[in-house]
């Protein structure tokens, strides 16, 4: 260990050589919520959710409430009020004491979001995480959404497999954000990747590459990668409510042009539509998509 970073994301760093700024960007991160963390919080109607089920296998999850569901209840802890639908594959390891669990709450209203990791308690009203990491990260390739109106109908869910289907497959190419959970030496964490609609690429029903645009130099994601090659993938379908479930094996490549990718490999897949859930605007990209690099 050095600070903040396990040696996964250390060896990450070394390869890119941003260990200098990535110490400095580290002492943003921290085990307390402050006020205005907290504030922020309570205006969520989304909190993505990133941990193992009882297989092992790591997902990404969506959660939905009125603002409020999501709140500090004191200054290393949060309590959620609104737990996963049916089906949903982290049901079960929501409602177990001790996961370890990676949170994001991002308002595309304002392009803001904040991250907090920990290992979830249960509540009699849903769960509470005991916070480890509490950072918040800058707006860089965030879509800018206005809410609309909320689903009426749902199906709950409607396809269970282990390869994309057609469907799917146009899903992911026209994704414009989605949500990947990782784990590592010091638990499980929960990040948003963003780009113009083909950013990432559907090398086969089971494959999956999208770039890793140059970012805060933490490399938190890739570190817990190079630790542990399970991720979970969220695409959440911002116009109809829907949600694309994605758990398999991920890993890093590098390039001699000190690019990145990383190429995931599907081995399950859950797509679902539930009632209540918020719809957005098409969205306004991120300004900083003009300059991203392969």
């Amino acid at each position: 260990m050095s600070g903040v970073y396990h040696r996964g994301s250390l060896a990450v760093q070394e390869r890119v050589g941003v260990r200098g700024p990535a110490e400095h960007v580290g002492r943003s991160i921290t085990t307390g919520i402050r006020d205005v963390a907290a504030a922020f919080l309570e205006l969520q109607p989304h909190l993505v959710v990133g941990a193992a089920d009882g297989a092992g296998r790591m997902w990404a999850s969506w959660l939905t409430g009125p603002p409020g569901f999501v709140r500090a209840t004191g200054p290393h802890r949060i309590a959620v009020t609104s737990g996963p639908l049916a089906g949903d594959p982290l049901a079960e390891a929501l409602a177990t004491a001790g996961t370890r669990l990676g949170t994001l709450a991002l308002d595309p209203r304002t392009r803001r979001r904040m991250r907090l990791n920990g290992t979830l308690a249960t509540t009699p009203r849903g769960f509470a995480v005991e916070a480890e990491q509490v950072f918040a990260n800058c707006p860089k390739y965030l879509q800018k959404r206005q809410p609309l109106e909320r689903v009426a109908e749902g199906a709950g869910v409607v396809h269970r497999g282990d390869a994309l289907t057609a469907g799917q497959v146009r899903t992911v190419r026209a994704a414009d954000t989605f949500f990947v959970a990782t784990t590592g030496p010091d638990g499980a964490d929960a990040s948003h990747r963003g780009g113009l609609p083909g950013f990432v690429e559907v090398l086969s029903p089971a494959e999956l590459a999208w770039p890793d645009y140059a970012g805060n130099s933490m490399f938190l994601t890739l570190g817990n990668l190079t630790a542990d090659p399970r991720a979970g993938l969220l695409f959440p379908d911002w116009e109809s409510g829907a949600v694309l479930q994605l758990s398999g094996r991920a890993r890093t490549e590098f390039a001699s042009d000190g690019s990145r990718r990383t190429r995931f490999r599907v081995e399950s897949v859950v797509e679902a539509v539930h009632p209540g859930r918020l719809l957005w605007s098409t969205p306004e990209y991120s300004p900083h998509l003009g300059s991203t690099t392969r």
